[in-house]
């Protein structure tokens, strides 16, 4: 009975935060959407992948340090868990700086390569520009909530996400609809949510008197090493989704032209969700397993495993049942046309085969990360892209054009899931009880 209170009091929270990070997006193209129809609704989906990336840093690079800070304490080792809790922010920092500078002025090239054109590039443009300028806010902000989520503050750390969520509501309905600023006044309340949330993080920290700069200049190259070498998986493990959209989209356009990419526009926006709730399932349970890992509890560390692939395909299923009824009036939601809603209700069904595979992928990888095994997250963690371009590129001219577009993705998550679980069974092999 501990251990499942336990881990409900982890993974709850963390898959409630990463759901709001997905209802961000879904924000953004609702009001768009219902405002300047599907050109608006393909401009945001088309750039936001770009969003997706500054958001998925700050997570990457927050978990690789939040991940080692939890070792660290389980180890009793209190003065190289604060190196990596400095160490981190200043990563932070630094991507933060960057990412602003390299959006803004690469901001019509990226989304050239992203497959925008026209219109399309124009509001996709005028999107990112203001993106770029709240950069800082996003990275930090979300880097933030891990060190918060392993420090015992998993509630609170959702109810940040919860602030943030609800001030982007709000200024959506203000910027986009009463203030009819577009897709900026969208980017606009996005950037001021993250910002919210950025704050709330911070002000845990300051309490708990667990924020941090102070780290030996010799220490902290290694240290940012350190972080960077385990953030890469949860970093790809958050982007998954947005590579996946960017190669469908690219892929689409070719076959199904701009319907198809709004087709898949409505789609990902919900099927996203899944998967970030997934991936809270598994981020959840980072703590406990490495805390468990930390302190050579190995049994214990399977039994927690077990409970995240237990409730992950529990909230899959839910996920597809959801979906799958409401799959006639989605496009509507977003303002989409009869055609698309037609063919986003024909669609569906097709993605709905690979959320139990991606269950198993992203539990499996969170807990190769979890306990410092990078080659193994690496590997589940860019699989799955690099077979879907793989199939894109062989099953679409072969046997059907677009549909087998949709097909690919389904192909790709389940050889995937098969992969993850011989992984899965060789590290148990060298290390886990029996």
């Amino acid at each position: 009975m501990y251990e499942f209170k336990t881990f409900f009091k982890y993974v709850i929270p963390s898959v409630l935060s990463f759901a709001l990070s997905g209802v961000y997006a879904i924000v953004d193209g609702y009001f768009v959407g219902n405002s300047m129809g599907d050109i608006g609704l393909s401009a945001v989906n088309m750039a936001y992948p770009i969003v997706a990336v500054i958001q998925a840093l700050g997570t990457g690079i927050g978990m690789g340090g939040a991940i080692y800070y939890s070792i660290s304490r389980a180890e009793k080792k209190e003065e190289r868990a604060r190196e990596f809790t400095a160490g981190a922010l200043w990563v932070l920092l630094a991507a933060s700086i960057l990412l602003t500078v390299s959006i803004f002025l690469l901001n019509s090239q990226l989304l050239r390569l992203l497959g925008a054109e026209g219109d399309m590039l124009s509001y996709g443009e005028e999107y990112i520009a203001v993106i770029a300028l709240g950069a800082a806010l996003q990275v930090i902000g979300t880097g933030l909530v891990p060190f918060i989520r392993n420090h015992g503050g998993s509630f609170y750390a959702m109810f940040s996400m919860i602030a943030g969520f609800v001030a982007n509501i709000i200024l959506d309905y203000l910027f986009v609809w009463v203030w009819e600023m577009g897709v900026a006044g969208a980017a606009w309340a996005t950037v001021i949510g993250q910002g919210i949330t950025m704050l709330a993080a911070l002000a845990y920290l300051l309490y708990q008197k667990q924020f941090t700069l102070m780290i030996p200049l010799s220490k902290i190259g290694g240290v940012a090493a350190a972080v960077i070498k385990i953030g890469i998986a949860p970093f790809g493990l958050a982007m998954t989704p947005n590579i996946s959209l960017i190669i469908i989209n690219r892929f689409s356009m070719a076959y199904g032209g701009e319907q198809a990419i709004a087709t898949y526009a409505c789609i990902a926006y919900i099927i996203c969700i899944i998967y970030l709730v997934l991936q809270g399932v598994g981020d959840g349970s980072q703590p406990l397993i490495s805390q468990y890992y930390g302190e050579k509890d190995f049994c214990s560390l399977k039994k927690m495993r077990k409970l995240a692939y237990g409730f992950a395909l529990f909230l899959a299923s839910v996920g597809c049942i959801v979906m799958c009824i409401t799959r006639g009036s989605l496009g509507a939601v977003f303002g989409a046309s009869n055609s698309v809603n037609l063919e986003i209700a024909k669609i569906i069904p097709i993605f709905l085969v690979s959320v139990p595979f991606v269950a198993v992928v992203r539990v499996t990888t969170a807990s190769f990360y979890a306990m410092e095994k990078s080659a193994y997250s690496y590997i589940l963690t860019f699989i799955e892209p690099l077979l879907m371009l793989v199939l894109m590129l062989i099953l679409p001219p072969l046997f059907g054009g677009q549909v087998m577009i949709w097909w690919s993705t389904v192909f790709a998550r389940i050889l995937s899931a098969f992969l993850a679980l011989v992984l899965k069974q060789r590290a148990d092999q060298r290390e886990l009880c029996a």
